[in-house]
């Protein structure tokens, strides 16, 4: 602060000044306005300052036991900032506690637990799927995305540029809706993707015939698929009877992370379908199919790992 004042003395700018000292111009000018007003005086620090409070294990104990109690006024959970006003500390006390303790109450996470009771023996003929596919036999993992909306919109698209986002208009108009059926290849990662206007069993059937004509007629044809009821109908039991070389593979219930194409199904939705304008539902169906077309030209298959082998998942 003294070699500031030096500065100003010897008729500096403050530009030159704060290059060389490493401060700002509006720090230059307040202490170069108060040492005008009062001189050496000025230039005391005029934060009162607080006494130092020093976490002791007891302190951080309740900290803790407190973190976890549910809020007395009326929230879900505890704020650094509430929680040190009801102990009478410093919310950057609790925060260092949360972070030492790797504790973060703002946050929340949601699970789900297959109630199925051959849950174990139908994942491992999944997963067995997946590593060890049959010889001369195509895997196929499949699934319906439904009401995919296709959505106009009333004001023109404005693109983005260097430091700013491109804008949506708030307003928007509903075309309708469709479902798409897409297949994923396990070993090869092409994708066959139908649309149909909604995801009923005769629409399920008309697409597992579709798929049968892309293998060869001497390979059998797995498929994997979820429990929706329109892939368990008559319907579709008769379909599979007349064609011994198809074979349907049910996941357990509440366990579509075991189907690949959910992933592909996540690729498209980041890659078209959110931010996509459409004009009619035709032209949803069109964007789609060549969508499927131009990924189809470099596929890439899904490669499982396990981040820790030591870790199973078993029924509760």
């Amino acid at each position: 602060m003294a070699r500031m004042l030096l500065l100003l003395s010897e008729g500096r700018t403050y530009v030159e000044i704060a290059a060389r000292v490493d401060c700002s111009a509006p720090f230059i000018s307040k202490w170069k306005r108060r040492f005008a007003t009062d001189r050496l005086a000025g230039l005391y620090t005029r934060h009162a300052g607080r006494e130092a409070t020093v976490l002791t294990p007891k302190m951080e104990a309740r900290i803790l036991e407190w973190t976890r109690r549910t809020p007395t006024d009326g929230t879900t959970h505890w704020s650094t900032r509430r929680l040190a006003k009801r102990l009478g500390v410093h919310h950057m006390m609790v925060a260092r506690v949360w972070k030492k303790n790797g504790i973060q109450p703002h946050r929340v996470e949601r699970y789900m637990a297959s109630d199925d009771p051959d849950f174990e023996t139908k994942a491992a003929d999944i997963i067995g799927l997946y590593l060890h596919p049959p010889h001369h036999a195509t895997v196929f993992s499949v699934d319906e995305k439904t009401a995919i909306q296709a959505l106009d919109r009333k004001d023109p698209i404005l693109p983005f540029s260097p430091g700013r986002a491109e804008r949506h208009g708030f307003e928007y108009i509903r075309h309708g809706t469709l479902s798409l059926y897409a297949a994923l290849n396990t070993k090869t990662g092409l994708v066959v993707g139908q649309t149909a206007e909604r995801h009923t069993s005769q629409a399920f059937i008309a697409f597992l015939a579709s798929l049968l004509t892309t293998v060869p007629a001497r390979q059998a044809v797995h498929v994997i698929c979820d429990n929706l009821s329109a892939h368990k109908t008559k319907q579709v039991d008769a379909f599979v009877a007349e064609h011994p070389r198809l074979h349907l593979h049910f996941t357990p219930t509440y366990s579509s992370w075991l189907n690949q194409v959910e992933l592909w199904f996540s690729k498209i939705e980041r890659d078209l379908i959110h931010r996509g304008v459409f004009l009619s539902v035709k032209d949803l169906a069109r964007r789609i199919m060549q969508y499927i077309r131009l990924y189809n030209k470099d596929p890439r298959p899904i490669r499982w790992q396990y981040s820790d082998p030591t870790h199973r998942t078993r029924v509760a």
